[in-house]
């Protein structure tokens, strides 16, 4: 029988007594202040460390909430309004004359030029519900909970490629990759509910991801545990979330517990507050081996639930993120956006006002629908916010190319809401008889957002991050609340 040497022996208690008895030193003490689910999450101090844009009072709920939650539908590409939501008669009379003059002095396309002619749909509108609102024959299901949606016909925004454009909706800015998006603000500003799982998360559908990448959910300069976490559907939601062969519950836990340790000593070294969110997103993982598979199995839900949706479990879809997204908030996270792309209709074969379009809806318009209208069945819809929607609109002016198509359009264009003390069964704002210009009750990208923070209890003014010495938020310098758009 050998006899272990004696610094071998050392090694083996000092490892033994780290791993049984430091979880009650510093690493627990940083956990226990990092990993208190709250709705109304307060700034993290981990021995006197506070993130280092922390602006006193900014944070918290600044007035009575009425929403919890977000979902975001975005429409990655820019859906026409003048094919869905806003009827223009006199268009479709106008239809193959160029544009008059007044209209487009001074301005600047993505693709046309200023002689393009105008181009009338050829889609069928009815109105819909008590409400009476127009709708296209594109979007038979939207048509039955008009009256529990918020239409906003006068959009306007500042950028007319993209890219910029997205970012702008997402971030409060068109030009600066690394500006927080607005899900990374709203975690950052009132935390989550979920405790595992993540509180701001991206889902994904179509043939590709949309322009502008990860930075449409990133944190930017707020400390990374706000970033968005895309979800991709299967048997592992998260690369790399699962444990390799081997490695048992036990075993993971002793890891993610020895590893906490290291990196809450190396916190109350250095005070670096990335160090914290390390903490955060090691036991995060921890939980979501469990809740993530948990969370993506829709097989628990009613047929009737699936076929309301057009859902089917185990296929990836536009249908199936819009239940996850459900899900997910009913399990406390705060923010869910779901991106769907190719809603870019210039006029290129396979991305027409045509069959493109008509697939394009075809994929969004049953699922979003259901979307609202079990929420509200649930009695969710009055606290969680649904938006839908893309970046900017379409040209009145069609395209020159081999099939019928419109270019970018930031004048005028529409989005809806429901839910969360947005006013249902209304429309407001207006465009001019060719759908190119407001006319009435313009609502700006930056009043939109505003009006987001604000029924989420935030003031969009307060919640500030100082960051290279100047305050930041969501709106910038603008920004307004949408006073019309509110019950």
């Amino acid at each position: 029988m050998s006899v272990p040497r004696s610094h071998d022996l050392l090694r083996d208690l000092t490892r033994r007594h780290f791993f049984q008895d430091c979880r009650v030193g510093v690493g627990a003490m940083a956990l226990a202040s990092l990993m208190q689910p709250s709705a109304n999450a307060k700034p993290t101090s981990v021995e006197g460390t506070l993130p280092p844009g922390f602006v006193t009072g900014s944070r918290g709920l600044h007035h009575a909430p009425k929403a919890k939650a977000v979902i975001f539908m975005f429409m990655a590409g820019g859906p026409s309004p003048l094919e869905l939501f806003d009827d223009k008669p006199k268009l479709r009379e106008l239809h193959g004359q160029v544009i008059p003059e007044s209209y487009v002095a001074g301005k600047r396309f993505a693709f046309i030029k200023r002689d393009a002619k105008l181009l009338g749909s050829v889609r069928k509108f009815g109105k819909h519900g008590q409400c009476g609102a127009d709708v296209s024959e594109l979007l038979p299901h939207f048509s039955q909970i008009v009256d529990d949606v918020c239409i906003v016909k006068s959009m306007a925004t500042d950028v007319f490629n993209h890219g910029p454009a997205k970012l702008f909706v997402n971030t409060g800015s068109p030009q600066f990759m690394g500006r927080p998006s607005m899900g990374a603000w709203v975690a950052y500003g009132i935390g989550s509910e979920a405790d595992d799982l993540p509180g701001f998360v991206v889902l994904q559908s179509g043939p590709r991801g949309p322009r502008g990448g990860a930075p449409l959910w990133a944190s930017g300069f707020l400390p990374t545990n706000y970033q968005g976490v895309p979800l991709r559907s299967g048997k592992e939601p998260i690369l790399n979330l699962s444990n390799p062969p081997g490695i048992n519950a036990d075993r993971q836990r002793e890891f993610i517990g020895a590893v906490n340790d290291l990196n809450a000593l190396h916190l109350g070294e250095q005070h670096d507050p990335e160090i914290a969110t390390r903490i955060a997103q090691y036991e995060m993982a921890y939980r979501m081996q469990t809740s993530a598979p948990e969370l993506m199995d829709l097989s628990g839900e009613t047929q009737a639930t699936l076929d309301q949706y057009g859902a089917t479990p185990g296929k990836p879809s536009f249908a199936n993120n819009c239940l996850l997204a459900r899900r997910l908030v009913e399990r406390g996270s705060r923010f869910v956006q779901l991106y769907h792309t190719d809603w870019d209709h210039h006029g290129n074969p396979g991305t027409e006002l045509g069959k493109s379009l008509d697939d394009r809806c075809k994929e969004v318009d049953q699922a979003s629908a259901a979307l609202v209208a079990d929420l509200k069945q649930r009695g969710m819809l009055d606290e969680t916010i649904v938006v839908w929607g893309g970046e900017f609109g379409r040209t009145p002016q069609g395209e020159p190319r081999d099939l019928m198509g419109r270019d970018h359009h930031i004048e005028a264009y529409t989005m809806w809401m429901a839910g969360g003390g947005f006013k249902a069964g209304t429309t407001i704002g207006e465009t001019d008889e060719i759908g190119y210009y407001t006319v009435k009750d313009k609502v700006h990208v930056h009043d939109l957002q505003a009006t987001i923070l604000h029924q989420l209890g935030i003031d969009h003014l307060q919640l500030v991050y100082k960051f290279q010495g100047r305050n930041y938020r969501l709106t910038d310098v603008h920004g307004e609340v949408a006073t019309k758009l509110l019950a």
